[in-house]
């Protein structure tokens, strides 16, 4: 499969979120977003009261929606929608509908929910009217979405405080890149959350690495990092993260697993499962899953609470929630801050965290950084500390989804703060510093993905005091990771569309 490659061209996507539209032209909008429900589902007039207790949409009768309607929807969809689907509905476009996409079924979701897969019930957040109203706003937002334009080529010139770049596409044609890894010869391993394992060539060729783990590719699930080992020139181990999966009583389970292989060619070979969460769950959510080695040279990684808010993050005795150091064999280091206590996961290096999609390791002080997602606000940035409680979901910054209160404590005896919060929250996804002297003005900033607001967060740093941000590439899409390659270049990878973008410095 030969990939786009514009070696001296380069592209950008430029959306323009609805949230920028005036209400003066709001109404005018209506006539394009949001049109009555009877012209998408040929609905009768009325409803029962029996299909509304089973949660059915009430069938709409024909009408435009007011210019004030549309801006409470619009209000409605980027509060409390738009972190986890994207504020311009980007996440819909194209997606499979796993609980169907008609009104009936799409009121049906919002209303009563599906906490399994992390969507909350907001039958006490909304009216019916105020889901109705969303309802359309979603859908007809969704073919405004599929009209516009999918790619923009351009040689922008793209101006921070410190210096200026242009973005060099590398990669297009996949959905969601998870995340990406840099072999010696100039190769690039990606991940597809899908399920597979790539390697794109120098050539930029993508090609199929065969023998990844079979993956539940359902809700946050899927195929999620890649690691190799810092010893992979002569041993070529890799490490996957992924979103494994099992039947048990007619139930389709999953959990955070780790595995580690040999990449040989094409293929993986002498796989091993070194870590597998316990317990499985329903859930298709919150699997964290980044990997880096400390300087100790063992294997952190993350996971995430699977949605258990009030019941994993604190519990040692469940795997959830937690930051987890093991050996590269998947032993367990004797000087794990529980190993020695009672009923205690002995992999756990820290508790309390919520969902962390972000690690790296801080170029001076060799100390492991990360970032987690809050839930309405409340992003956070912590350092790892062996044995600290980062909080959740006893304290945070943030409120749940449909407005309800999580916590009435931001701070708490015996919990480590964060350095860095978020409010409202970016969503964050990919983290790492960069290093060299590439980017002048940059040495030493963390750079952090925005999966909600769609930018390139820039972070000036101090010892381990963050002291400013900057936000670069607004709107460029939904940043699910960020590297920076060992010839000191920074790479980003966007999701749905996938394209994985290179930042170039430029004089002018």
């Amino acid at each position: 499969m030969k990939l786009q490659w514009f070696p001296s061209k380069f592209r950008s996507e430029i959306h323009e979120p609805l949230t920028r539209y005036p209400m003066h032209s709001a109404f005018k909008l209506a006539s394009v977003l949001l049109v009555g429900l009877v012209s998408l589902t040929n609905c009768t007039k009325t409803a029962s009261s029996t299909a509304n207790q089973a949660g059915s949409a009430p069938l709409a009768t024909e009408q435009q929606l007011t210019s004030a309607q549309v801006a409470d929807a619009r209000s409605n969809y980027v509060n409390y929608c738009g972190g986890c689907h994207g504020r311009e509905l980007e996440t819909f476009v194209n997606r499979k509908w796993q609980h169907g996409n008609s009104p009936e079924a799409m009121f049906k979701s919002i209303k009563h929910g599906y906490p399994d897969q992390g969507m909350p019930a907001y039958a006490s957040t909304f009216s019916d009217a105020q889901i109705t109203q969303l309802v359309s706003f979603i859908q007809q937002g969704v073919v405004a979405q599929k009209d516009k334009p999918k790619d923009k080529t351009n040689a922008t010139v793209h101006r921070s405080e410190k210096l200026n770049f242009q973005l060099e596409t590398v990669l297009t044609g996949i959905d969601v890149p998870w995340a990406m890894a840099f072999l010696p010869n100039g190769d690039m391993l990606v991940t597809e959350r899908s399920g597979t394992l790539y390697r794109l060539t120098q050539n930029r060729d993508l090609v199929k690495i065969e023998g990844s783990p079979e993956v539940l590719a359902q809700g946050q699930g899927g195929l999620l990092d890649v690691k190799l080992h810092p010893d992979f020139a002569k041993n070529n181990t890799i490490f996957l993260s992924y979103s494994a999966v099992k039947k048990d009583g007619g139930q389709t389970l999953s959990t955070t697993a780790i595995m580690r292989a040999r990449l040989d060619g094409n293929s993986l070979k002498d796989q091993k499962v070194i870590f597998e969460a316990q317990p499985y769950a329903r859930t298709r959510h919150h699997y964290g899953s980044r990997i880096e080695f400390g300087k100790d040279g063992l294997l952190y990684f993350t996971m995430g609470d699977r949605g258990g808010t009030k019941v994993n993050p604190q519990n040692l005795t469940v795997h959830a929630g937690k930051t987890h150091r093991i050996k590269e064999d998947g032993s367990i280091p004797a000087d794990n801050p529980f190993v020695n206590q009672a009923g205690a996961m002995p992999s756990i290096f820290t508790f309390g965290n919520r969902n962390a999609q972000g690690m790296a390791r801080h170029p001076a002080t060799k100390e492991l950084w990360l970032h987690e997602h809050g839930p309405r606000g409340g992003d956070e940035v912590n350092i790892i500390k062996k044995g600290a409680n980062y909080g959740w979901a006893d304290v945070t910054h943030g409120i749940d989804y449909n407005g309800t209160k999580i916590s009435d404590l931001k701070q708490k005896a015996g919990i480590t703060d964060p350095i860095k919060i978020w409010v409202p929250s970016i969503a964050p996804s990919g983290m790492a510093f960069v290093t060299g002297n590439r980017y002048k003005g940059w040495e030493g900033s963390l750079l952090v993905g925005s999966l909600s607001f769609k930018f390139l967060s820039r972070l000036d740093v101090k010892g381990n005091t963050i002291v400013k941000e900057e936000r670069l590439l607004q709107d460029i899409g939904r940043v699910r990771d960020v590297r920076v390659s060992p010839d000191g270049y920074v790479y980003i990878a966007v999701e749905n569309p996938g394209v994985i973008y290179r930042l170039v410095p430029v004089k002018e």
